[in-house]
């Protein structure tokens, strides 16, 4: 991911200005970084060392998802609708 799709992401789910670490910021980079990744298994069937770091990262995901709904249902709620993921 370039660093201007990064900005782009964390202009787009910041709860404030400056804002890099909150939960929405780090699932929707997290989401661009599977994303792009599921692009790059339809080319590279084999490249099971970066598989292994693509479920690494579905799994960081889900952690933060299940804090965020454990802290702020409406949060939580919002931020899977903005990024289509299905729960």
């Amino acid at each position: 991911m370039d660093q201007a799709t990064k900005a782009a992401v964390i202009n787009d789910y910041g709860r404030h200005e400056g804002d890099t670490g909150s939960a929405e910021v780090q699932v929707a980079l997290l989401t661009e970084r599977i994303q792009e990744l599921s692009r790059h298994f339809t080319e590279h069937k084999h490249d099971n060392t970066g598989r292994r770091g693509l479920l690494m990262l579905v799994g960081q995901r889900r952690r933060l998802l299940r804090y965020l709904n454990n802290q702020d249902v409406s949060r939580y709620s919002e931020l899977i609708s903005r990024l289509g993921l299905r729960k």
